[in-house]
């Protein structure tokens, strides 16, 4: 069992469909799982067994009578943020604890409507606004192939649950890297899709009750996964207006266009992260692609990144506590207008005026059409998912205070989200793919960029690099 809760979505899929097991006994095998793996790890958070059991024999129903939907019988778990009906709902939120939802939210619906079966839900950063995965309601996860390190967050839950056996696909979210990172972190794929294509209702923030409807724009709803495959099963559920035989089915290697982005001074990158980002260009290369390390679209990285800060904190404060909003404010003038610091920027993004945000509104604009003529000369852009590998467990209580390291040199902590900005701000798609290990023995990948609406493209590439051999392997965890 431990070998078949290893295997990809879409092989499950075909083992269900041929009767080599049965969705009753792959279920009971993914709960054993999560009861042998999650006290180690704390990923899920939320069980739901009774009920996924439930769900498993109307699977094997459905399987045995030829009317099996396009995820019968595969369990998956869920990030804690969003709406699971009669389950709890918190996105780490003390105040929250009560809440069950009557409904599920509109992507997690999609999924089950598709036969999937929902074991679990993950554990999340406090209302999905930090890097690593930890919060007072549920405590902190671990990564799988270190326990003293995190998986990443927002999404780390999910990650892990994944990276370990405990589920076959698994929905997260993403503002600033939240599914990248803990992809990149914990030696899985996952995809950042275009803003927009999935269904954000139901997810928490914005706090229940609050108007909005749904995350701010530059936020999406994506899957994560233990193979590009398994990326493409989940869109054709998620995404099922896009047409799923356009947007990179079928595409080569050979004659494929590559940009690399990578060095890049306004945010070094580790060294191990780089090699991973260079290999991953290697291997397309040695397989007849077209890599150029030089080409750039006409705006800075620099611009990018101030544009998405502003938007990033001011998606984060709509669900921040009024009082500590109203502290941030306050704070703004005691920033210099030259001062870029994230906590200056935090500040001045709070502060914004109508007509400072029309004017960021028309720097965003630039970037996004900034894009569109680079992407008539390239398919993707090869880079970083984050400046450095996993980190240690780092839960001071002032983020800004923290620190990582770049090859030795302390760095800020919120320099993480540097390299997600590059999608984000133009809410483009961004798969990312397992490459190596680093001499830590940690994962590390490559964030992989697409034209808007060609996230097929993307994860068409994710599956270039996993058929020649950047494919995901076993946490050591697996195995004690």
């Amino acid at each position: 069992m431990q070998a078949l809760l290893l295997r990809s979505a879409t092989d499950l899929r075909s083992a269900l469909r041929g009767r080599e097991i049965s969705a009753l006994e792959l279920v009971a095998a993914a709960i054993a799982q999560v009861e042998r793996i999650n006290p180690a790890v704390g990923a899920v958070v939320v069980t739901d067994f009774e009920r996924a059991l439930a769900a498993a024999k109307e699977s094997d129903e459905r399987l045995a009578a030829g009317t099996a939907r396009p995820l019968e019988g595969l369990p998956l778990t869920i990030k804690e943020s969003f709406a699971v009906a009669g389950l709890p709902t918190t996105s780490g939120l003390p105040a929250l604890k009560e809440y069950r939802p009557a409904e599920d939210a509109e992507a997690v619906a999609r999924l089950r409507n598709a036969g999937a079966i929902v074991l679990g839900k993950t554990n999340v950063s406090r209302l999905t606004a930090d890097l690593q995965t930890y919060n007072s309601l549920y405590g902190r996860t671990g990564n799988p192939w270190n326990l003293a390190y995190s998986p990443g967050g927002s999404s780390g839950g999910a990650a892990v649950a994944l990276a370990t056996g405990m589920a076959t696909l698994e929905l997260g979210s993403d503002l600033a890297g939240s599914i990248r990172w803990p992809a990149h972190c914990c030696g899985i794929f996952g995809l950042r899709p275009t803003s927009g294509a999935i269904s954000t209702l139901g997810h928490v923030p914005p706090l229940p009750g609050q108007a909005e409807a749904t995350m701010d724009e530059i936020a999406v709803a994506g899957p994560l996964a233990r193979s590009a495959a398994d990326l493409a099963l989940a869109l054709d559920v998620l995404m099922p207006s896009r047409d799923p035989a356009s947007g990179g089915r079928g595409i080569a290697p050979a004659g494929l266009r590559v940009a690399v982005w990578l060095d890049e001074p306004f945010s070094p990158v580790d060294s191990t992260v780089a090699e991973a980002v260079r290999r991953a260009a290697q291997l397309l290369e040695g397989a007849g692609a077209k890599v150029d390390p030089s080409a750039r679209p006409e705006f800075s990285f620099a611009e990018c990144w101030e544009v998405f800060a502003f938007l990033c904190h001011r998606a984060v404060a709509a669900a921040m506590p009024d009082e500590m909003r109203a502290r941030i404010v306050a704070s703004a003038q005691g920033y210099a207008p030259e001062d870029r610091s994230h906590r200056a920027l935090q500040a001045r993004a709070l502060t914004l005026d109508p007509s400072e945000q029309a004017l960021l509104e028309s720097r965003r604009s630039r970037l996004c059409d900034a894009w569109r003529p680079f992407f008539e000369r390239f398919d993707v852009v090869l880079c970083p998912p984050a400046c450095v590998g996993p980190i240690p467990h780092d839960q001071s209580p002032d983020p800004f205070a923290r620190l990582i390291r770049v090859d030795g040199e302390p760095q800020p902590y919120f320099d993480l989200m540097h390299w997600a900005a590059l999608a984000s701000a133009a809410g483009l798609p961004a798969a990312v793919a397992p490459v190596m290990l680093g001499d830590d023995g940690l994962p590390r990948g490559v964030q992989i960029l697409a034209a808007a609406g060609d996230d097929r493209k993307a994860v068409a590439v994710a599956a270039m690099l996993e058929a020649l051999g950047a494919e995901f392997q076993p946490p050591p965890i697996i195995f004690a």
